[in-house]
């Protein structure tokens, strides 16, 4: 008798497996979702549960996500077909983005106020004379957990046991026994690269990074007043170049040229410089 009743036990635990019938109207679905409550209120306690709202307002979001995740699923499938198997043309409409993407990534960019650019793991400037380079750490970062190793064409930098933060090739040759790093306050890694040639603004700090428009550099004017004559007359003159062909106006080079013609013209008035032109 003892195991008949056991055997009851077991079958009065069992959850009982509900029929539910009804129709949804694709048009009318709250219809359907009424019908579906009050069959479970007819056929459990759950509504009488204080966290039931919770728990269906819990239910409607995942599947809220769910469908999100699906719908962005079909899109990016019917994205990737961009090359038919029986050609190798890509499809216009699908690569068109890509190709403009690949422009803005190569055009050059406006510089930071340093003159240089903000990356996502560091940033950079510069002046005709340096590169500082500023890459930051976690808080407390001691300067023997620091591998650094400045080469005259590479830059690598990373912390013991990661890896590299920076590594790869230098937009221009540097002088690595005037280059140096420390670190300060623990939380900021600067490197200073001295520039092998001086008379040129770089357009990235390592090869492959964006490049910026170095024809919208702007020197400090404090900066230039350190410079020696030879250097400062030479910038100058680069800074004024740049200006001119911004606006569509000759380079001083140009304008020199043009005074040496003119010059030449007023000496030979009996010559005719109609279509004389300058090169």
């Amino acid at each position: 008798m003892a195991i008949i009743s056991e055997v009851e036990d077991e079958s009065t635990t069992r959850p009982r497996i509900l029929p539910f019938r009804a129709t949804l109207d694709s048009s009318n679905p709250s219809s359907f979702l009424e019908k579906v409550f009050d069959f479970i209120a007819q056929q459990s306690d759950f509504l009488k549960k204080p966290s039931a709202e919770v728990e269906i307002a819990a239910a409607v979001r995942a599947a809220k996500e769910k469908l999100i995740k699906t719908e962005k699923k079909a899109e990016t499938e019917t994205v990737k077909p961009s090359m038919s198997a029986s050609t190798s043309k890509p499809i216009g409409k699908v690569e068109k983005p890509k190709e403009e993407e690949k422009k803005q990534e190569a055009s050059p960019i406006a510089p930071n106020k340093g003159n240089g650019y903000d990356l996502e793991k560091y940033s950079w400037v510069q002046t005709l004379q340096e590169v500082t380079v500023n890459i930051p750490v976690p808080t407390g970062t001691k300067a023997r957990s620091v591998v650094c190793e400045i080469k005259k064409n590479r830059l690598k930098l990373g912390l013991k046991g990661q890896d590299p933060i920076i590594d790869g090739e230098l937009y221009r040759s540097v002088k690595p026994d005037d280059c140096y790093w420390n670190i300060e306050d623990q939380k900021m890694i600067s490197i200073l690269l001295t520039k092998q040639d001086q008379m040129e603004w770089w357009k990235c700090c390592v090869k492959g990074e964006p490049e910026i428009d170095t024809q919208k550099v702007e020197p400090e004017n404090s900066k230039l007043a350190d410079l020696d004559p030879e250097t400062r007359s030479t910038v100058e003159k680069m800074m004024f170049d740049q200006r001119q062909k911004q606006m569509g106006l000759p380079t001083s080079d140009e304008l020199q040229k043009q005074d040496i013609l003119k010059k030449f013209m007023s000496q030979h008035p009996e010559m005719d410089f109609t279509n004389a032109k300058i090169n």
